[in-house]
């Protein structure tokens, strides 16, 4: 009770304030906000990202031109027919009799058009052992996966009828198919168990049932209240699929993260002898401060996918934004409220030998800083070390974490082929070698868009033959150069299997000489004619170009921005350097791991994985946002509970020791949440999601460690007085610190503004 005087300062403290005063009404605005979220988004309904949204450079100029002209290219599908036997050759008898019996099968579904027999198209590769029969599927191309049953029934009767030969079908419906058969549940699973995976962390962390449920339910609540928000933004900014998976994730990170930082702070402080409202009156003004801090700077984070020029990225960018915001919200308005309303009752459901109750009675009361549950042991003896001999500490965790960044130097980037992404666990991945030894690039040819004002005018007719012969004489392929001309829109779309096949490095230096040689000199020699090339070796080349050139202006973005929040927030030029450093450090590391692992194929096995030779495009840029934002939760909440110790009269060693003890199991519970969440990701089948679970688990795991529990104290005890450094020239920015300090204290001053002053011991 001693403590009702303190005062409020701040905008987290006057939320919380208001929000425990007005108990019914917060929670009722709450959500009021959530419903009309959910229920305006419901109405207004979602805007997908166009494929000319999603692609750049060339691709997607290829794109906005079909979409203009009104044509929606079908799903293209291919039968394999190959000799099993050396003796066989698609001119004999049986294999010609299984051509027929593909072709007429096929077409008796009824579900295909345009069949063509290999010995029309010449589609037979040069060891005369294989042949290809190529057919569209009807209807919309993003839909056919839902029709090609029977098409791939009818071509497994085949093969029973014709055992001399092999028999395989492969295309964008097939494989739209097998992937959602593969993988579409299971993708949906890893995102359904991630929330009872988080409640069952929490229990343990709280040891109480409904002080565990309180973090899950605003995170839930987060979510869905986003889910309308992404609808209405959609209509601006349109989303797709990998928005709303990020934003589940970064929602529950989060949102969990964040409540649970209030709720220990709340619950640490009734341990100590304080009436329920001076607890949840110093959560607000300290906690609830450093979730504002945290929010606003992951904010800005994600904000920086806004500057890479792709719609998924912003899409994500802009959905993981969002989340946050709404999330940081809730923890700092409805969750007083909720706490208020709870009091005590916040530890119902006990959970017998898990409670912090229990681990009080056994460490004999609260003891020193006031938060007998707030203590780690493990951290104590960590942290006695590291103080003892701060720069052996420092030299030996920066070595360790500069080391197993060192890989990252060798990162090599690229869209990952279907057997890189898969592996062998799809007989279909099979088939796609099979066609891409037998017919190089023949699986995923490029394709030329060429628009004309008259397609069939003699020059333009004259140059398609020209590209035609050119682009086998030239080396880039081998053949066949299908054309599909379209009369009434004057488009022409040409198919150019590229040699190099499923080897990307190989096959841009084909699409190279396409785009760079034989296009100018044929298509390009046309007044008037339109020709970009895409397809998927194209769009590998363009989506990385396209990243490569923004990742300078959005690591200067986030770097900068985080840089002022922290110098804004903590009054230290100093605190908000290292906060940099250590950041960047923390994300090299997690580059180097994946590096190891996925290029390099390191110890692939222990996360059932395997070295595929690349990390996929998106990640390196999309892990660096994410990482700089989640990274800065722990960052934050450490270095407020330091300075506010050290504001209370410490010395900076004690704070540190302080700060870093009293924080420690909330830091680890948050962590273990994020592991284990991220950790659900890395057993999916899919390489670029193993990739995307193993980077985010690995560096939330060395972040909240060894960053957290080492480099940083070991650095603040090298730099002692100076970690308050502010130079007097910057004192008229403006000052969002509002520090609060729970206890009166006995040199109740400011850390210093220069280098060299002291604080009151």
């Amino acid at each position: 009770m001693g403590n009702g005087d303190t005062r409020v300062r701040g905008l987290a403290a006057r939320a919380g304030g208001w929000s425990a005063r007005h108990r019914w009404a917060a929670v009722g605005i709450w959500v009021l906000f959530v419903v009309l979220a959910m229920g305006l988004g419901s109405a207004a309904g979602t805007v997908e990202v166009k494929e000319s949204q999603q692609l750049s450079g060339e691709t997607s100029r290829a794109a906005a031109i079909s979409e203009a002209a009104g044509i929606e290219e079908p799903a293209g599908e291919t039968v394999l027919v190959q000799a099993k036997g050396a003796g066989l050759k698609a001119t004999d008898a049986d294999f010609r009799a299984a051509v027929d019996a593909v072709v007429k099968a096929v077409e008796g579904t009824g579900e295909v058009t345009g069949v063509t027999s290999p010995y029309d198209t010449d589609t037979i590769s040069e060891d005369g052992r294989s042949a290809l029969v190529q057919f569209d599927m009807r209807g919309a191309a993003d839909t056919a996966g839902e029709r090609v049953e029977p098409v791939l029934e009818a071509v497994e009767e085949v093969q029973k009828d014709h055992a001399s030969v092999r028999i395989e079908e492969i295309g964008g419906a097939s494989m739209m198919k097998t992937f959602d058969d593969a993988f579409g549940d299971d993708f949906q699973q890893a995102e359904y168990s991630a929330v009872p995976v988080a409640l069952g962390i929490l229990l343990v962390a709280f040891g109480a049932l409904v002080a565990a449920l309180v973090p899950v339910l605003l995170a839930i609540t987060a979510i869905v209240a986003t889910m309308g928000l992404m609808a209405i933004v959609s209509h601006v900014q349109p989303m797709d699929e990998t928005a709303s998976s990020v934003m589940l994730l970064v929602g529950l990170a989060v949102g969990v993260d964040y409540c649970l930082f209030y709720l220990r702070r709340e619950r640490e402080e009734r341990a100590a002898g304080r009436d329920s409202e001076t607890a949840l009156r110093i959560a607000a003004a300290t906690s609830g401060r450093a979730i504002i801090v945290s929010g606003v700077t992951v904010c800005v984070a994600m904000a920086g996918m806004l500057f890479t020029g792709l719609a998924t990225f912003e899409a994500m960018g802009l959905a993981s934004l969002m989340v946050v915001a709404v999330a940081m919200v809730g923890s700092v308005t409805v969750l007083p409220a909720v706490l208020s309303l709870l009091g005590s009752r916040v530890e119902k459901g006990r959970i017998p030998f898990l409670h912090p109750d229990k681990r009080r009675g056994r460490n004999g009361g609260a003891g020193k800083g006031g938060a007998g549950n707030g203590e780690s042991r493990l951290w104590t003896a960590v942290l006695r070390v590291v103080l003892a001999k701060p720069a052996v500490a420092l030299v030996v965790s920066a070595g360790v974490l500069l080391a197993v960044a060192a890989p990252a130097l060798g990162m090599k980037t690229q869209n990952l082929t279907l057997d890189q992404e898969f592996g062998d666990s799809l007989p279909i991945v099979a088939t796609y070698d099979r066609v891409n030894e037998a017919f190089p690039g023949g699986s995923d040819p490029a394709e030329v868009v060429v628009s004309a004002k008259d397609i069939n005018a003699p020059e333009v007719k004259a140059a398609l033959a020209d590209f035609r012969e050119q682009a086998v004489s030239s080396g880039a392929s081998r053949g066949p150069v299908d054309v599909k001309v379209h009369d009434a829109q004057n488009i022409a779309f040409v198919y150019v299997p590229l040699v190099g096949g499923s080897d990307l490095d190989r096959a841009e230096k084909s699409l190279g000489i396409i785009r760079d040689e034989v296009r100018p000199a044929t298509l390009g020699t046309v007044e008037g004619v339109e020709a970009p090339v895409t397809g998927q070796v194209a769009g590998s080349a363009d989506f990385n170009d396209q990243l490569v050139g923004s990742v300078a202006p959005v690591f200067a973005f986030v770097v900068v921005f985080a840089f002022v929040l922290m110098l804004l927030s903590f009054r230290s030029l100093t605190i908000a350097i290292t906060s940099i450093v250590l950041n960047l450090l923390s994300v090299g590391a997690a580059y180097g791991i994946l590096v190891a692992v996925f290029q390099h194929g390191w110890g692939a096995s222990l996360v059932g994985a395997e070295g595929v030779g690349a990390i996929i495009t998106w990640l390196p840029l999309f892990l660096f946002v994410i990482l700089f934002g989640l990274s800065m939760d722990y960052h934050v909440f450490v270095v407020s509970r330091i300075r506010e110790a050290r504001l209370r009269g410490l010395t900076t060693r004690d704070a540190i020791q302080h700060g870093v003890v009293t924080t420690a199991g909330v830091v680890t519970s948050a962590a273990v949440i994020m592991v284990a969440v991220f950790a659900i990701f890395g057993t999916l089948s899919m390489q670029s999601m193993k990739q995307m679970g193993v980077g985010l688990a690995a560096a939330v795991l060395i972040d909240a460690t060894i960053i957290r529990g080492v480099l940083l104290p070991a650095v603040m005890a090298l730099l002692g007085e100076r970690n308050w450094y502010f130079p007097r020239w910057l004192n008229r920015l403006p000052d969002l610190t509002h520090d609060e300090s729970p206890e009166p204290a006995s040199a109740p001053q400011p850390p210093p503004a220069v280098e060299g002053e002291k604080v009151g011991v």
